[in-house]
């Protein structure tokens, strides 16, 4: 599907690094950015903004504070019209210290939420477009969330200078009918936002419900290569960008940097479908409990793990 008003971000390093505690290498770092600058990808985001009081670098790599100093480092020298996006989480942004817009490699500082915090993302986006970047709202854990609720978020954010809100499906949990819904939700009560849309591959609905996403207005999807995401992962890139037919990306560069890395990554680095993922997202829960037992040698005991889950519940 081609519109031209759609654009791309990937989320490689940022979404990838919570498998990791955020190690990743310069040299790879380096090879996502060029690659996906190469493909012609609208956005590429390079990580959290996290205070080392909060993240101690003992226990996490660069890529969890995702500093300007680092981010130069590792795209010194490549040509690229890419912008370069960064998340923080809204109840940690009064520990973030932020240059303007003008003195910085970062475009788009996107603010993760969960509604109870919406007072927090907001005055996170009014600093951050004071100082001219590009803004993002991505509300969390909206399928566990209560509609009225919800809508009065969005009619908190609807009044901010965000420029996009992204529809996101953390649990891995929405179906079609679902995401339908939760983009026309969002169009009422943004009336005046770019919608985005941001999926989880629990069910292996990432990509299905990313277009989905497309063919009700959203113009700003995410996706990561080879899917690379916490616990199941996210929409592949390398399939978006084959189904937007947008002439301007290239999908030779993405498949170069999943062969020469990705492949070799993922026999170290465990992501993508598998059963515990897909009984949280049908659960509608949160998936920590299925990435907890991947790590142990219950891991494939997928019958106790669904009794488990299913018992917590009630």
């Amino acid at each position: 599907m081609y519109r031209e008003e759609i654009k791309v971000l990937d989320c490689t390093i940022r979404d990838g690094g919570l498998i990791n505690n955020h190690y990743f290498t310069d040299e790879f770092v380096r090879a996502v950015f060029k690659g996906v600058s190469d493909a012609g990808i609208d956005y590429i985001e390079m990580g959290y903004r996290s205070s080392r009081e909060f993240a101690p670098p003992s226990d996490f790599g660069d890529w969890k504070y995702c500093d300007d100093e680092a981010i130069l480092r590792v795209t010194d020298g490549i040509e690229s019209d890419t912008k370069i996006s960064i998340m923080v989480d809204a109840h940690r942004m009064l520990d973030q210290v932020f240059k303007p817009v003008d003195e910085s490699p970062v475009d788009l500082v996107r603010v993760a939420t969960y509604v109870k915090d919406i007072d927090k993302a907001i005055a996170a986006v009014n600093m951050c477009h004071d100082l001219g970047y590009e803004t993002c709202v991505n509300i969390m854990a909206i399928s566990a969330e209560n509609e009225f609720e919800l809508v009065e978020a969005l009619s908190q954010v609807a009044k901010s200078p965000v420029s996009t809100v992204c529809v996101v499906d953390s649990y891995g949990y929405f179906f079609s009918e679902q995401i339908h819904h939760m983009m026309e939700l969002y169009k009422k009560h943004l009336p005046d936002k770019r919608i985005g849309m941001h999926c989880h591959n629990n069910q292996q609905l990432a990509f299905a419900n990313t277009i989905e996403g497309i063919r009700y207005d959203a113009n700003l999807v995410d996706g990561s290569l080879y899917g690379i995401g916490r616990g199941a992962g996210n929409c592949p890139l390398e399939l978006l960008i084959g189904f937007l037919k947008n002439p301007k990306f290239s999908i030779e560069p993405i498949l170069k940097v999943i062969q020469n890395y990705m492949i070799p990554m993922r026999q170290e680095l465990e992501w993508g479908y598998m059963i515990p993922y897909a009984i949280t997202g049908s659960l509608n829960e949160h998936p920590r409990a299925a990435i907890a037992v991947r790590k142990t040698e219950n891991k494939d005991k997928y019958v106790e793990f669904y009794s488990e889950i299913f018992d917590h519940l009630d």
